[in-house]
């Protein structure tokens, strides 16, 4: 990299007082006089959602037990004791107190009350129905199962998000064996588990399958080390089933090795409402699919893999009308030149769908098949063609029809004139991401600032954007702003290096700075190009509800992250990449480490010294270095990866030969 070369010290500054790890970390009860809703939001267990602590947990139906915060088969009280006597005055409170919080359902609540004293503590455990883990090693499941004692949904994450980007090297762990193991006994009746960025092997599917007899949903995203033998496991057994979402997961199947899995669902289930395996690259028996879905009058979601043709496409349609979210797979026909089915045939089968809202797949369209879909655009709410190279002029004709639209996910071959038609069109948008065809620095991205700028001014009510260009200039991000006041996530991603505005050449500062001055709403953040540090003392001085910051190829001395560390007061998650920042600025974060889930910094100017002062003096952190490659020998001073995260397990016992453990 071409910055300055920032001077690295050991020796943390004046104020980085070592703190004393917070009441709200630890899963010991509290005592009524340290105990406080307010500290909630330092919860080591938190249940809320990546980007909101006050999601409610996901629905249940309400003939099921145990369903969302507590509806089901909800816990009566027994206000007389066993003997037929009745309690005493203080368990009849309590038994009061775990009915009244059956009804709790928003995270942010639930982690309050659950630190009021030991008796809300006690009553909060025991009826808390789903739970939230950001990091599979943030506690141990032994803890987390001595807690919890009727939990019914479980929700894990694993890897680093920058795991997404191949910055996370293969067989780093996030396994989730362990957690498997310790969920089966103690909670018999659990019926959802979704995981995201984990290692889940066949075996572990096999005992999901096995340890819970009324097990309903899974969802796996970016998961890795499964097979097609482990998904016919969990479709055979799983008899009370209802989804199965594999969203960007990686299956490991060779040719010789494949199981026909989607035959493996009984014919006696007939409750599936969501099925997804649109990553499954492998074929599968179409034939069988067709006979789930045609028994199968609860589904609403159905994403199918690149294996099926518009034909193929044609008859699942006829079979499930009432479907809402509909992946396309290939959307081409399998026939020969002028032998396949017409457009005016497709048309007809989207016509007499008339419940979709959400399209996606078009995993390797045809263009000359998309006027097929006109006849739903109008009711579409979101379409998701983020895998469609598609030009403007390919883009324009359908995005004219979709009026409704509130979710847009693009490459960036539509170019600037395709996201001036949808600023024309969708004047109710309010989530856009636009992805690269070509992610390499030196690419020739298609859109600009000129489709920024085009977006701002159309689609005023956006609210979430993921932006990667090439080119941008800080009045397009100015004119954002001011135009989209509600925005809450923010990601521009200028690709090339060190990118200044590209027409005055200055760095785009005052274009980030004037998203945190304008945007009050904003809690997530992704900053790119060439800034220096007084974009980052904007967003310290602005950016106060900021949660998720990620960090690119940006900054020129430490006093970067000092400003982050100290102005941020609400981030939970720090994700830094290829910029200048060393030791100095590492430690000027101190005293903030303990109230962020965690960080994480690759090719900066980190030294083992510099880590190892951070582990030595924040004793209930964790501290990994990670090396860029498993063969390399011996402790290099110069930091390749650095990943820091609370934990009240302590280090993990799983971590393989090029993770050090701090």
């Amino acid at each position: 990299m071409s910055t300055p070369h920032s001077s690295s010290t050991s020796s943390a500054p004046h104020r980085a007082t070592p703190p004393q790890i917070p009441q709200s970390l630890t899963l010991a009860a509290p005592t009524a006089s340290s105990a406080s809703p307010s500290s909630s939001s330092a919860s080591g267990m938190r249940d809320a959602a990546e980007d909101g602590s006050d999601s409610p947990p996901s629905q249940m139906s309400e003939d099921d037990p145990g369903g969302g915060g507590g509806g089901g088969d909800r816990w009566e009280p027994d206000l007389r004791g066993g003997n037929g006597r009745w309690a005493p005055p203080d368990q009849v409170l309590e038994n009061v107190l775990e009915s009244v919080l059956e009804f709790l359902t928003a995270a942010r609540d639930r982690n309050a009350a659950s630190l009021v004293c030991r008796s809300w503590y006690r009553a909060e455990a025991q009826t808390r129905r789903e739970l939230f883990i950001g990091n599979c090693y943030a506690v141990s499941p032994l803890r987390a199962v001595e807690r919890f004692g009727g939990l019914r949904s479980v929700v894990l994450k694993g890897k680093p998000r920058f795991a997404d980007f191949s910055l996370v090297p293969y067989g780093w762990g996030a396994y989730v064996s362990p957690w498997v193991a310790a969920l089966g006994p103690a909670y018999p009746r659990l019926e959802r588990i979704c995981l995201k960025r984990m290692t889940v092997s066949d075996d572990d599917l096999a005992l999901v399958a096995k340890s819970f007899p009324l097990f309903r949903e899974l969802a796996l995203v970016c998961c890795d080390g499964f097979s097609t033998l482990g998904l016919a496991v969990i479709a055979e057994r799983c008899r009370h089933l209802r989804m199965l979402d594999l969203i960007e997961d990686y299956v490991e199947d060779e040719d010789d090795e494949l199981v026909d899995w989607i035959s493996k669902f009984p014919e006696s289930n007939t409750s599936l409402e969501s099925l997804v395996f649109d990553c499954v690259s492998v074929p599968f028996n179409f034939e069988a699919l067709e006979a789930l879905v045609a028994r199968s009058p609860a589904l609403r979601r159905l994403r199918v893999n690149h294996h099926v043709s518009v034909e193929q496409l044609r008859r699942l349609m006829a079979r499930a009308p009432q479907l809402t979210h509909f992946g396309t797979g290939a959307f081409r026909s399998e026939a020969a030149p002028g032998g396949g089915l017409s457009v005016t045939e497709l048309a007809t089968s989207f016509a007499a769908s008339k419940s979709i809202i959400c399209l996606s797949g078009f995993r390797d369209v045809n263009p000359e098949y998309l006027p097929a879909i006109y006849p739903v655009c109008a009711k579409l709410t979101s379409l998701n063609f983020s895998f469609a190279s598609l030009t403007t002029e390919e883009l324009k004709p359908v995005i004219r029809n979709c009026i409704n639209l509130r979710t847009l996910w693009v490459l960036d071959t539509v170019g600037d004139e395709g996201l001036r038609a949808v600023a024309d069109t969708c004047s109710d948008l309010r989530e856009l991401r636009v992805f690269p065809l070509d992610a390499s620095e030196d690419s020739e991205g298609s859109v600009s600032d000129v489709g920024l700028q085009a977006i701002s001014e159309g689609c005023r009510k956006l609210e979430s954007i993921l932006y990667f260009c090439q080119r941008m200039t800080n009045a397009a991000v100015i004119a954002m702003s001011k135009n989209c006041p509600d925005l809450v996530v923010f990601r521009l991603c200028i690709m090339g290096r060190h990118r200044p505005d590209w027409i005055t050449g200055e760095p785009m500062d005052d274009g980030f700075g004037a998203i945190v001055m304008n945007c009050k709403k904003l809690t997530r953040l992704s900053v790119s190009g060439l800034l220096t540090d007084k974009a980052f003392a904007y967003i310290g001085k602005y950016g106060k509800l900021i949660k998720t910051l990620s960090v690119a190829f940006a900054g020129n001395s430490d006093m970067s992250l000092q400003y982050i560390f100290e102005g941020c007061t609400k981030l939970q998650k720090l994700e830094v990449r290829d910029s200048p920042f060393s030791d100095k600025g590492l430690l000027s974060g101190m005293n903030y480490f303990y109230n962020m889930r965690f960080l994480w910094m690759n090719s900066c100017r980190l030294t083992m010294r510099g880590c190892k002062d951070v582990a030595q003096q924040m004793q209930n952190l964790v501290v990994e270095v990670i090396k860029d490659h498993s063969d390399d020998e011996g402790e290099a001073e110069i930091v390749d990866k650095l990943y820091l995260y609370r934990s009240l397990a302590g280090p993990r016992n799983d971590a393989p030969p090029f993770v050090t453990l701090l």
